[in-house]
């Protein structure tokens, strides 16, 4: 099996892209990257979550840096702005840099994300700023959209089975819907 960096926001996200990545003969190493995720509360939830998931799993679990000053740096201006529009494609690009970036630092060639397995999310707007990243690095992206073939559906009976905590947003402050 070739080893792969899943960069992941939580546990409900990330089972079905482990199942899926596994089928595919890929190993994951799970990275949690997420300086986004407000309130602290609320990343110490996910990160716990994942973080046990992974140890049922047997999968590898990394953390980055939780360094919301760097995210809303980077979102600066754009606090206003929809879903899936420019404040997501700089957070992308954030957590996908710094994804690659850990994925060389570990000696594994090629990473991918959760984050497609989403319908609130533009899987062709992540594969256009991954590829960048991918050209900057010289980390290969894989591409999957893990929201097809009901990937959406089976990561959410997954996370039913395995009663993990699922939340109601994508994860910044500027996300939360009331």
């Amino acid at each position: 099996m070739k080893k792969i960096v899943l960069q992941a926001c939580c546990a409900p996200c990330a089972s079905y892209p482990i199942k899926k990545l596994t089928e595919d003969n890929y190993m994951p190493v799970i990275f949690f990257y997420n300086p986004n995720i407000y309130p602290n509360k609320e990343y110490i939830i996910r990160r716990d979550e994942l973080k046990k998931y992974s140890k049922k799993l047997g999968i590898e679990f990394f953390q980055g840096e939780y360094d919301t000053d760097k995210f809303y740096k980077t979102v600066t201006g754009l606090e206003n702005e929809p879903e899936k529009g420019l404040r997501c494609e700089k957070c992308f690009y954030l957590r996908l840099l710094e994804t690659a970036v850990f994925a060389k630092e570990k000696g594994i060639d090629c990473f991918t994300t959760t984050l497609t397995v989403s319908p609130h999310k533009n899987s062709s707007q992540i594969f256009r700023v991954a590829k960048e990243i991918q050209e900057k690095t010289g980390i290969d992206f894989i591409e999957y959209d893990f929201k097809k073939q009901d990937g959406f559906k089976i990561s959410r009976q997954i996370a039913k089975e395995n009663n993990m905590y699922a939340q109601k947003y994508c994860g910044c402050k500027f996300s939360i819907r009331n």
